[in-house]
């Protein structure tokens, strides 16, 4: 956290440590971690939003052990001068090293973006020495990680929503993944419900009209043979006019006792055919002079 949101200034001759982060929750923890973790004592400044600061801004700051604080957490090495990106035992740590590298760095200058098309887990960095630490230490945890630099500033972006949801859980910020899944989720059943409402016109008007015109010959057909169709015909065709939009499928789960969607259209192919045979004797209009070309251009 000191090493994304801090600085280290000469005051007086000495050493300074300074973070600045945008909630109170966060610096009040940096604040706790520094004292449990290093016994330093630092304090928290409040700057308030005005002028071209939109937000309140909290600066947690070690003066007094400033440089003790540094060398131990690895701003400065042994020799005093700046570490510019992260100290060896974080690089070469271990898995838990990482988390909480990326944990201490999200804390400190990271963003997540709605999910979405453009949808990322973001963290500015202060140099590209330690956005390639951050990158290794994603590759670590089985994240794709990319660094780059953006007006000047260098950044760290995963953009995959899953990589994105994994390291959620790697920081052990797990209600804000399952959150950010749930509104995930839910763009994804719009997104789907989108592209069906889409779906090709055209397509969708066939489908109807091809509906419209089986139903009217089903009808047609039963006109032509009255009382003298047979009783399993007949209960196959009067489920296609009950039921226009149906698919096959569904007419045969709607039939007692169901049947197969083959077993449907079956039944449905023989009464057409024997109606129109019935019809071509009698010398009356067949089921296909049902299909009017007002009655498709109504469906």
């Amino acid at each position: 956290m000191l090493r994304f949101a801090g600085g280290l200034h000469i005051v007086a001759g000495r050493v300074v440590v300074e973070a600045e982060v945008d909630l109170g929750i966060i610096a009040r923890r940096l604040r706790k971690d520094i004292y449990d973790l290093y016994g330093y004592n630092a304090v928290v400044h409040v700057l308030s939003a005005s002028g071209i600061r939109k937000n309140t801004r909290y600066v947690v700051r070690v003066a007094a052990d400033g440089e003790a604080l540094a060398r131990q957490t690895g701003l400065l090495d042994l020799r005093g001068r700046p570490v510019r990106g992260l100290p060896a035992q974080v690089v070469g740590g271990s898995v838990g090293d990482a988390e909480a590298a990326w944990r201490g760095a999200f804390l400190a200058h990271g963003s997540l973006t709605e999910p979405g098309r453009s949808s990322a887990l973001e963290v500015s960095c202060p140099g590209p020495e330690a956005a390639l630490a951050l990158v290794g230490a994603a590759r670590r945890l089985g994240v794709s990680a990319k660094a780059r630099e953006v007006r000047g500033s260098d950044r760290v972006v995963v953009r995959d929503g899953e990589a994105i949801g994994a390291l959620l859980t790697r920081m052990g910020a797990q209600d804000t993944r399952l959150t950010w899944e749930e509104r995930r989720m839910r763009r994804e059943v719009r997104a789907t419900a989108n592209r069906l409402a889409n779906f090709d016109d055209a397509n969708l008007r066939r489908s109807a009209r091809a509906a419209v015109a089986a139903a009217a010959r089903v009808e047609r057909a039963l006109d032509i043979l009255g009382d003298g169709v047979p009783d399993h015909l007949a209960a196959a065709g009067k489920l296609r006019v009950e039921h226009r939009q149906a698919s096959l499928e569904e007419l045969g789960r709607l039939a007692d006792p169901p049947m197969t969607k083959d077993a449907v259209a079956g039944r449905i192919r023989r009464l057409l055919s024997m109606a129109d045979r019935k019809a071509k004797q009698e010398g009356l209009p067949d089921t296909e002079s049902a299909v009017t070309p007002d009655l498709l251009d109504d469906a």
